[in-house]
Parts: C-alpha cells; sequence; structure tokens
C-alpha cells in the first residue's frame, strides 16, 4: 500500500507550475495539482499574453499615423474596445484548455481549491487532505496595493486587462515595467494618460542610459509624466475620480491604476505553520535546487522572488521535475537572463547593467548607438532607438547589451545566446552585419564611449 496518496502535490498551475507537474507525470510519478483560480496563471491568464496582446493592439493606432508617409489615406477607422476584449478572452480560453489538456495529458489530476499546507506532506484543498512524499509551491505574485486614503477606488493590472470600457482619462502609478506598459497601452489606444511615480526616471534597476532613453520617449508621445511625485488621496465623485498629488495638483481621470509592485502569493496557505522560513516580504527561501526550508518542500516562479519571469519559472519547473523525478539533477541558472519590457517602444535586455558591469569588473568599454528607425524615414514619427554594449575591458567579454526600439525584444534573444557563450567585442565586430536592419548596429559599433569624468555618472 502507498504510504502516500501522491509523489508530488503542487500548488499553483501557473507556468512554472504545470511544467513541473507535467513533467514529472512523464517521468513517471502521481501528481496532484491544486489551482484556487483558473489553470494557466499569472501569464497566461492576468500578465504577458493578454497584455501584450493589447500591445499589438494599442500600437496600431500609431502605424496607421505612419501609413500616411507611405501614401495610403485611411479614413474613418474606430476602435472597439469591447470587441478586442471579448477576442482576447477567447483566447485566453484557448490556452486555458491547452493547459489543461497538458496536466491531463500528463495523467496529472487537478484538484479545484485552495491549497494550504497542513504539514511537511499534507495538503488541505476545500476541507480534504491529501498527502505527497513532495509537495512543490508555484503559487506565483499577486499585486500589491499601498496605503492611501481612496485606495479602494484603484484597480491593479488585473482589473486593467478587464475593463469594459476604455478610460478616457487614467492615471497610472509607478515606473516599473507594468507600468509603463500600460501606459503605452492606454496612451495607444487614445486615453489621456498620467504616470505618476516617485523616482527621477522610469524603470529603477534598469541600465542609466535605458531609463533616460525611454523616459523620453514616453514624454515625445504625448504622455503626462509626473516623476517624484505621489498620490496622497482619492477621491470617488458621481462621474469621475479626483486624485490629490504630493505637490498639491489635482488630477480628475476615470479610473486609477496602480503598478507599485507585486507581493508573493504566500499568505493564509500556511507555509510559516509547517516550518517554512519566508523573506521579511513573503518570499519562500530556498536553496540553489529550489528546496525550502522543510526538506519535503520546493518552490518555483515568483513564490520566490528570485527572478519574476516566466520562462525562469519555467526552468525552475523542470530542473526540479528533472532532478527529482528523472535521476538528471539540474539547479536553475539565473545568470544573464534575458528580458523585455513591452513599452512603446520596447525594451531587450540581457546581462549587467553598466552601473552593476562597474561594480562587478572595474574598468569597462561602453559602447553606444542613437538612431531613428527606419521604417520612420518617410513619416512624421520622431521615435528613436538606442543600444548598448558593455565589455569588460580586461577580457573584451560583453557582459551587458542593452536596446530601446523597434523588435528589441526579438533582437536580443539572439544576442543573448552571445552574451551566455561568453562572446568577445571582436566576435562581434567579425560578424557580419544584416543591411538595413537595426538589428546591425550591435556588430558594427566600433568608438567607445569617453570614461566618465571625475564627479560624473558612470
Amino acid at each position: 500500500m502507498a504510504r502516500y496518496d501522491f509523489d508530488l502535490i503542487t500548488i499553483g498551475a501557473g507556468s512554472g507550475g504545470v511544467r513541473a507537474s507535467r513533467l514529472a507525470g512523464r517521468f513517471g510519478a502521481k501528481v496532484a495539482v491544486v489551482e484556487e483560480l483558473r489553470v494557466g496563471g499569472t501569464c497566461v491568464l492576468r500578465g504577458c499574453v493578454p497584455k501584450k496582446l493589447l500591445v499589438y493592439g494599442s500600437h496600431l493606432r500609431a502605424e496607421i499615423a505612419d501609413m500616411a508617409g507611405y501614401g495610403w489615406s485611411v479614413e474613418g477607422v474606430e476602435h472597439d474596445w469591447g470587441s478586442m476584449i471579448a477576442a482576447k478572452d477567447q483566447e485566453l480560453d484557448r490556452l486555458h484548455g491547452i493547459y489543461m489538456n497538458l496536466l491531463k495529458g500528463a495523467g496529472n489530476t487537478v484538484l479545484d481549491g485552495r491549497g494550504v499546507v497542513v504539514d511537511p506532506h499534507t495538503v488541505e484543498v476545500e476541507g480534504k487532505r491529501y498527502t505527497a512524499e513532495r509537495i512543490l509551491l508555484a503559487t506565483g505574485g499577486w499585486p500589491t496595493l499601498p496605503e492611501v486614503p481612496g485606495i479602494e477606488h484603484a484597480i491593479t493590472s488585473n482589473e486593467a486587462l478587464d475593463l469594459p470600457e476604455r478610460p478616457k482619462r487614467v492615471v497610472i502609478v509607478g515606473s516599473g515595467f507594468i507600468a509603463v506598459e500600460f501606459a503605452g497601452i492606454f496612451h495607444g489606444f487614445g486615453t489621456e494618460t498620467h504616470l505618476v511615480y516617485r523616482a527621477g526616471k522610469v524603470l529603477r534597476g534598469f541600465d542609466e542610459d535605458i531609463r533616460t532613453a525611454l523616459t523620453t520617449e514616453l514624454g515625445k508621445k504625448g504622455m503626462d509624466l509626473r516623476p517624484e511625485t505621489l498620490p496622497t488621496r482619492i477621491e470617488k465623485t458621481d462621474n469621475c475620480y479626483l486624485v490629490t498629488l504630493s505637490d498639491g495638483e489635482m488630477l480628475e481621470v476615470d479610473a486609477v491604476m496602480y503598478a507599485t509592485g507585486r507581493a508573493p502569493n504566500t499568505r493564509g496557505i500556511g507555509l510559516a505553520e509547517a516550518g517554512v522560513e519566508l523573506t521579511a516580504n513573503g518570499a519562500v527561501k530556498v536553496d540553489e535546487w529550489s528546496r525550502s526550508t522543510v526538506p519535503s518542500i520546493w518552490a518555483i516562479g515568483d513564490v520566490t522572488d528570485r527572478i519574476q519571469l516566466t520562462p525562469v519559472a519555467l526552468a525552475e519547473g523542470q530542473a526540479f521535475a528533472e532532478t527529482e523525478f528523472n535521476g538528471n539533477p539540474i539547479r536553475p541558472d539565473h545568470d544573464d537572463v534575458p528580458s523585455a519590457v513591452f513599452s512603446q517602444p520596447p525594451i531587450g535586455t540581457v546581462g549587467l547593467s553598466e552601473a552593476k558591469a562597474r561594480e562587478k569588473y572595474g574598468e569597462l568599454d561602453v559602447y553606444v548607438s542613437g538612431f531613428r528607425p527606419m521604417k520612420y524615414t518617410l513619416t512624421h514619427n520622431t521615435e528613436r532607438g538606442f543600444m548598448k554594449l558593455i565589455v569588460d575591458r580586461a577580457s573584451q567579454r560583453v557582459v551587458g547589451a542593452h536596446m530601446l526600439g523597434i523588435d528589441a525584444p526579438e533582437i536580443i534573444q539572439g544576442i543573448a545566446i552571445a552574451v551566455r557563450m561568453g562572446a568577445t567585442k571582436r566576435d562581434f565586430d567579425r560578424t557580419i552585419g544584416i543591411h538595413p536592419t537595426a538589428a546591425e548596429e550591435f556588430v558594427t559599433m566600433r568608438d567607445k564611449r569617453p570614461e566618465p569624468g571625475p564627479g560624473e555618472a558612470a
């Protein structure tokens, strides 16, 4: 008779949890997956996928304006927000079905409800207890809201993706990737967009030149940027919201969206009681194998607050399954992880920022290139792109590559392979460019930027 009901119980059916569970099932494990909302998780249902679909839709307004430069005449174009949301929802239903089939195809059992850890080998779901030799936490993260008078009137990215009507005026609070992406979405569809943030530039933590370039481009597009400012009060009237800012100004809008952070989804699921150690912000502490402080409990993805990216959660889930159920020990690798921001214009980045590279390597060779995309040559579009290579001077290895501009995420994916392989600047220089493209800038930059002088920021 089996000692446990399952070999593995996974709590959370997002990308990481599904990857780990279906692989474990294929390796012969008896697996149960617990999900209280809907199989698919943040990326598929409340993040990457629906958000990028809306980014595509919002960018078409600028594309239509650019068409005139190429001789096209377009009149009477209108946008139906409700139809777009319905089409988006239909696509999410399709993806949800795919994820369900993946789990069932691997022989996984899906348990609907909230999973609570009772002890190191027991999970309770809707009043019923199940045991497992191993428990995997893949519960992701959730948007957080600060304590501001009237905060109950604010929405987060979750609700912004399902608005039945497009707000004509919106305040977005925050300067991270979610904030700038939604600012681009709303502005692109024609909403009067106010971006309010505490920092001096958007995208704290990114390379300073990229931060400066994106901040400049957002302003050029007509967004109302409010740096070093925060809301102090939100009031609801009969027909709008009044947002009082820390500089004393008041904005009248139709929606207030906060994108000021996400927290690991660990509250109320019994982790501390079961002995799982958490960090100050509620993330599960794990070792290099994704194992928690309880030997029978692992955690992957955003709930660990390592790198909050879907492909990272997928890699962590695969490493866990290979290690625990396939006799193939693999530790997830978090070095040189490429990432993208689907702002307008978008960003692609891999490796270190200039500041981080100077901390690690000291002397650097830095190459930059600013350009107007060829696509806009015949238009009135003034958007500019920016590229940057950061090279360790001693080894000449490229340790950082950053791009702002059309197709940046697509281009950086290829550059990331070179960076991961330890390519040097000479390797880049010896590579023939594809002309005419923006991507060729990465292999044609020859002039190093002068070293910053005394007192100048690097």
